[in-house]
């Protein structure tokens, strides 16, 4: 299972960005795919997961209302649309995927595969 993001790039404040995630290669309906991000010096963080079946989704806290998960099944595809930006959302996102229980969706050390990162930048 491969994993490439893209979609990433400037955008000012108060604009919108959705980035992709194709995954090359068969993933089971119990996979989750979510997506990361990472900023200069800080901890790589959690944004959002998905169960392949569709029937869970999550976000951060910070992410909730501005962020939302999807994916296409028929496309092998994730989606991140991203709302209302900030600076502080300024960062590198990564997807990944793995066959996980629910409650370990946050962590990106369990994720079996992940993505290269895209570049997120928001200006003020």
């Amino acid at each position: 299972v491969q994993l490439q993001a893209s979609g990433g790039g400037l955008v000012q404040a108060g604009g919108s960005l959705r980035l992709s995630c194709v995954i090359s290669g068969s993933i089971a309906s119990n996979y989750i795919l979510a997506w990361f991000r990472q900023a200069p010096g800080k901890e790589r963080e959690f944004v959002a997961a998905i169960r392949w079946s569709g029937s869970h989704i999550d976000y951060a806290d910070s992410m909730k209302g501005r962020f939302t998960i999807s994916r296409d099944n028929a496309k092998n595809t994730v989606y991140l649309q991203m709302n209302s930006l900030e600076p502080e959302d300024t960062a590198v996102y990564y997807c990944a995927a793995s066959p996980l229980i629910w409650g370990a969706r946050a962590r990106s050390e369990h994720y079996r595969y992940r993505g290269q990162g895209t570049l997120v930048t928001v200006s003020s």
